[in-house]
């Protein structure tokens, strides 16, 4: 070959190279396996909600960014849990280049590793990691049927974490049980220099014992405590007059820093939403700011009206960590009809100059970047709008979708769309439409009527697609016209039965 022939090679491979770039980032096509991801089960380079595969359950988030990757510590839920919180610590990680690539990094911390939960009968539930002064991970966590805040430690951000002890005071008395303590629950942590910050707390509606969220400050060991514990957010029962009215601390404490400014991320009374509160110091003068995200989309008005619940909502948690240069706020959603089968979502935040932050949409494309692609095929799971023409701001009853999969928990089954009766509808947001002339649906079920498109909750039926009675997955398809731009997509299901949707395919002009 000769010179000219080597550049001409050159050239090809570099085209190559960054055709394959452009369709793992922008194409909903399986990579790894030629086919549909929506078949397959894989995702391709662009990033859905959930972040995580449709079978694992990982509410709860706090997530950090470690060494140039995004870790996610959370509980662990089961597919068809009972309760909350049934499994071992696992972890997820991927690189902040590459929100798609989550790597599974394994079972973290089981449940026995606790003296106090030999035999596991204790849940695990929500836990916060901090790095310490020896440079060393530090996992902070409360057992379900205990009030003592353990602490386990790892030499690496997702390794096998080892038991260390138990949150105490000089005197060796476990924070928690001392007769002046609040029960512990939920702690978040920051470290900064050779103190860490412990904020916990729980608060029902209507219960006078617990007052808000507390914040314990701790010495270099990462057990004993510096500085008794503080109230840094009211409960509903102690929030007159405090600017936190309506939006009282009820669980999920959570801690950030953003320059200069420490920010409280909890779950307020109503269950649904995460709020924050700001302060210049992390041991009080918190004060109300808003809310972050609510897992139902209550507030937002922009597409419908401020009261109107676009999916089925119940407690959440999460926080917020800067991926490159954006803030993003990770929460949870719940599915199968049940408080205790939650999967892990984000939303990018909008910040203003003072540190104000604006509520979030719930979406189906939340750590993407923008859009996606609106040609392909994507997995019905995705929805981030669930509803009927009955309103219901929690979730819960036979009457409703939910999102399902086949099999057990563990099993690696591509989740979908099950309990589809007349009115159901699923809303995915957002899509860059161009050249969109044809959508097909994949469902199965007894049902008898048709699908109908939009592009907003409520407006003009674009398509209707009949379905038929059938207990295997099938494809139907019809013409539409699609406006181009950035648009949402809504599938709603009128007629008799109940369906399943799969997955739904957008094809764009040939």
């Amino acid at each position: 070959m000769g010179i000219a022939d080597w550049i001409i090679l050159g050239i090809v491979m570099i085209a190559i190279a960054a055709a394959l770039l452009y369709m793992r980032r922008h194409k909903s096509r399986c990579l790894e396996c030629g086919g549909d991801c929506a078949r397959c089960g894989e995702q391709s380079g662009q990033v859905y909600n959930p972040y995580l595969p449709s079978w694992e359950y990982i509410p709860d988030g706090e997530p950090y960014v470690f060494d140039g990757r995004v870790y996610i510590y959370g509980s662990h839920d089961y597919y068809n849990g009972y309760v909350f919180c049934m499994g071992d610590y696992v972890c997820w990680s991927a690189p902040v280049d590459n929100l798609s690539a989550w790597r599974y990094e394994g079972v973290i911390y089981p449940k026995t590793a606790d003296p106090l939960n030999p035999d596991g009968k204790m849940c695990l539930y929500a836990p916060d990691v901090t790095v310490g002064t020896d440079g060393r991970y530090y996992l902070y966590y409360v057992l379900d049927k205990v009030s003592v805040v353990s602490v386990a430690v790892c030499d690496t951000p997702a390794g096998k974490y080892e038991f260390y002890g138990y949150v105490h005071d000089k005197e060796g008395v476990r924070l928690g049980e001392r007769s002046q303590d609040e029960p512990q629950f939920d702690p978040g942590v920051l470290t900064e220099g050779d103190r860490t910050y412990l904020y916990t707390g729980f608060c029902g509606a209507g219960d006078k014992s617990r007052t808000g969220a507390f914040v314990t400050v701790l010495g270099p060991d990462m057990l004993t405590i510096e500085e008794e514990p503080v109230r840094v957010a009211p409960g509903s029962e102690y929030s007159q007059g405090t600017g936190f009215e309506g939006h009282a601390f009820f669980e999920a404490s959570s801690i950030r820093k953003m320059g200069d400014i420490y920010y409280f991320i909890y779950s307020s009374e109503v269950m649904h939403e995460l709020c924050y509160a700001v302060s210049g110091r992390p041991t009080g003068g918190f004060t109300y700011q808003g809310v972050l995200v609510s897992n139902c989309d209550l507030h937002i008005d922009t597409y419908k009206p401020a009261d109107m619940p676009m999916a089925y909502g119940a407690n959440n948690h999460g926080s917020m960590v800067q991926i490159n240069e954006d803030w993003y706020i990770f929460y949870h959603r719940h599915t199968n009809g049940s408080w205790y089968s939650r999967q892990g979502c984000a939303e990018r935040l909008q910040i203003d100059k003072n540190g104000k932050i604006s509520q979030s949409e719930i979406t189906s494309c939340g750590l993407n970047g923008g859009p996606l692609v609106g040609e392909g095929e994507y997995p019905a799971y995705l929805a981030c709008h669930l509803f009927t023409d009955k309103p219901s701001l929690y979730v819960g009853g036979d009457e409703f979708p939910k999102i399902m999969q086949d099999g057990r928990d563990g099993d690696k089954e591509i989740g979908y769309i099950g309990n589809m009766k007349d009115s159901a509808t699923a809303g995915f947001k957002y899509f860059n439409m161009e050249g969109v002339k044809t959508i097909r649906i994949t469902t199965r079920g007894y049902a008898d009527g048709v699908f109908e498109v939009r592009t907003t909750w409520d407006g003009e039926v674009l398509a209707e697609l009949p379905i038929a009675y059938t207990n295997v997955w099938e494809d139907y398809e019809t013409m539409i016209s699609m406006p181009d731009g950035v648009q949402s997509l809504y599938l709603t299901y009128r007629g008799q039965g109940v369906a399943s949707l799969k997955s739904f395919a957008l094809i764009r002009e040939k």
